[in-house]
């Protein structure tokens, strides 16, 4: 191990901090937990021995905690806004997980705040760092699918049930973060509709619509009360269609249909599925070696404070319109969003 490895404490490790916290202790990065829960630590310090354990947030920040250059949050997203300003005030780079804040107006003083200081700021959206959905991006940019029409993803499963959050919350940001990612530009009206059948006024089902100025439209149908798991993108071209399917052994896969004009009457001619070799890697451990990475070397990190923001303008979108009965909302769509294929470390590389 490097001595100059940038050290990190994990904050929240329960349900998916546990897996930062694997990851980072895999990479030789992990400077301690801060998790409330006294029995959590407990069974965590026995699977990770020697590893410094704290109850109290403050603690990492006054010096009574372990020392760490960096902090990873994955604590219920409520608390993401003031988490993260309190490390950021306290000099520390931050790693938070999905959502960057509850508003914008949250997620751009975070953002100001971070350049203030000089510190990365990066945001949980792993798929930016699933290799099918890289190679998907690639095969876009060179053509292989066309003029790009239509995307539509469904994200659904049974449970795990928030009272804290909706369904949009919870399951919508990765959607819409690949979303943007894959056509480059932010939508110029959302809409939203759902249904709240377990808890009153919090969503279990929410389908949201993205217009774009470009004319392609996409759709993000998302749920908690599904009998299987589901976490499928469809991207249509007018060449070629792509699917990736995040449950499949085939992560990713081409479809060379045709619409062929019989009689002047459209008629669908299809073609068998074309699999794409992805060379795939755990994307979590992708991603925290990329925040290390962006850490040592100053490099803005693909899934950055702006590019959290852009998530948080649709969030709060979608919200609205939901809050409004699936009304239209109007963006301030400032232009095309640049493209965020910077590199990823292989699993072998050192930060």
């Amino acid at each position: 191990m490097q001595k100059d490895m940038i050290k990190v404490v994990v904050t929240g490790s329960g349900y998916w901090g546990k897996n930062l916290v694997r990851n980072f202790h895999a990479l030789g990065a992990l400077a301690g937990i801060c998790d409330k829960d006294p029995r959590l630590l407990q069974s965590l310090q026995e699977m990770y021995e020697g590893v410094v354990t704290v109850q109290q947030f403050d603690d990492l920040l006054d010096g009574s905690g372990p020392s760490a250059d960096a902090i990873a949050i994955a604590t219920p997203a409520e608390s993401h806004y003031e988490l993260t300003k309190k490390a950021l005030l306290a000099g520390k780079h931050v790693f938070v997980e999905k959502p960057l804040a509850l508003t914008v107006d949250e997620g751009k003083e975070l953002i100001e705040l971070a350049e203030e200081k000089q510190l990365i700021l990066m945001v949980g959206h792993i798929l930016h760092y699933h290799r099918a959905v890289i190679k998907l991006k690639e095969l876009i940019e060179k053509g292989e699918l066309g003029k790009i029409r239509y995307l539509y993803s469904n994200r659904l499963n049974i449970g795990k049930i928030r009272a804290e959050e909706n369904i949009l919350w919870s399951f919508a940001p990765h959607d819409i973060s690949v979303i943007l990612m894959l056509l480059e530009e932010m939508p110029e009206t959302v809409y939203a509709t759902g249904g709240s059948y377990l808890q009153h006024q919090i969503p279990d089902t929410t389908l949201t619509t993205l217009d774009f100025p470009s004319g392609v439209k996409a759709h993000i149908f998302v749920s908690w009360l599904h009998p299987f798991k589901e976490q499928k993108l469809v991207v249509v071209g007018d060449k070629k269609m792509a699917v990736f399917d995040d449950v499949s052994q085939e992560k990713l896969l081409l479809y060379p249909h045709k619409i062929e004009w019989l009689h002047r009457i459209p008629v669908a001619a299809k073609a068998e599925a074309e699999p794409v070799q992805v060379e795939m890697e755990e994307p979590l451990k992708a991603e925290c070696q990329h925040f290390l990475e962006c850490v040592t070397k100053g490099i803005t990190p693909r899934t950055d404070g702006k590019e959290g923001l852009r998530v948080l303008q649709v969030l709060q979108a979608s919200q609205e319109s939901l809050n409004q009965d699936g009304c239209k909302i109007l963006l301030d769509s400032k232009g095309p969003v640049e493209s965020s294929l910077s590199p990823i470390p292989s699993p072998d590389s050192k930060v």
